[in-house]
């Protein structure tokens, strides 16, 4: 499949210059339970502890910072259910310039509070990933803003890949690097730069059964579409993974296995009590991959992005 515009190792470098001072160079930590219960040497990238509690603010801003004065006079429209919308908002805000978000109405309380306080507009709609695209277009419309995709975006999907960039530069000889994946931008970006960087290094995605559309997708080599899923992992509710990070995942990518919603909460909860680190839902998903398919994992160096850590306090899944 040939897509126009697609990001290569160099834009990763390009925007990891471009981000150096403004985004978090966040921890990678090791745990003795976890490397016990897999039978590997794991290693966690901290994403949930960069600004705006998620990995997204590295694609959000490196696609604010390349615009040129006149777009950005005008502004930024996205669509999301929440962490991009954040990290639009807040890369807007310290750009100085104007930010409309389209959420769907059952976004988490915790996500649509956080988009406000960064002084981004709220604009609703209906969930379904038709409905956002739709209110998307009509704000752009309005307010001849810029467009910037959650995922299927040159510059957000390189400003990803720094987030994996920075856990080669700090773990050497890792065997495999494991990511969540919904519309497939931080798993693209990842393969940019192990590929560059690590190139026998194996790259996996994890993803909700029940949001399975990247899994069916590899497996098949057809782009699979799943309206309206329903999940825990709220992040990772895209009905189809984007053109862009579609063409570098069927290219580069070994393979996503799926795991199940009490897999999931069973994960969270686990690194809650044992990594004392606030996770969402879904920087869960890779964690239950490694807990369910241990044997994939074993005796290997693997490294694993945590990729956010908004959640609710007052609605943790395990106690619901």
């Amino acid at each position: 499949m040939v897509v126009d515009g697609l990001p290569t190792y160099e834009d990763v470098n390009a925007a990891a210059r471009r981000l150096a001072g403004y985004v978090h160079l966040t921890p990678v930590v090791t745990s003795q339970f976890f490397d016990a219960a897999v039978g590997a040497s794991i290693h966690f990238k901290c994403e949930n502890l960069q600004k705006v509690g998620a990995f997204k603010f590295r694609g959000a801003l490196n696609a604010v910072l390349t615009l040129g004065v006149d777009a950005a006079a005008r502004g930024v429209v996205t669509h999301s259910s929440g962490n991009h919308g954040q990290a639009l908002a807040l890369a807007a805000r310290q750009a100085g310039i104007p930010a409309w978000i389209v959420m769907p109405r059952d976004s988490a309380a915790v996500k649509l509070a956080a988009v406000r306080g960064y002084g981004a507009e709220v604009v609703f709609c209906e969930p379904g990933s038709a409905n956002r695209e739709q209110a998307a277009r009509a704000v752009v419309q309005r307010t001849g803003a810029q467009f910037v995709h959650p995922y299927d975006d040159a510059r957000v999907i390189a400003g990803q890949g720094t987030a994996a960039r920075e856990l080669l530069e700090a773990t050497a000889g890792l065997d495999l690097v494991l990511t969540p994946v919904g519309g497939g931008g931080l798993l693209a970006g990842t393969a940019l730069s192990v590929r560059a960087l690590n190139p026998g290094a194996e790259i996996l995605g994890a993803e909700p059964e029940a949001a399975g559309d990247a899994a069916r997708s590899l497996a098949t080599g057809t782009l699979v579409r799943i309206d309206n899923p329903v999940t825990v992992a709220d992040g990772l509710r895209s009905a189809a993974l984007g053109q862009r990070p579609w063409a570098i995942i069927g290219r580069d990518v070994a393979g996503i296995l799926t795991v199940s919603e009490a897999e999931i909460v069973q994960a969270m909860r686990l690194v809650f009590e044992r990594l004392k680190l606030v996770i969402e839902p879904s920087a869960a998903v890779p964690v239950a991959v490694l807990l369910r398919y241990k044997e994939r994992f074993a005796g290997r160096r693997v490294g694993v992005i945590l990729s956010g850590g908004n959640v609710d306090l007052s609605q943790l899944p395990w106690t619901a």
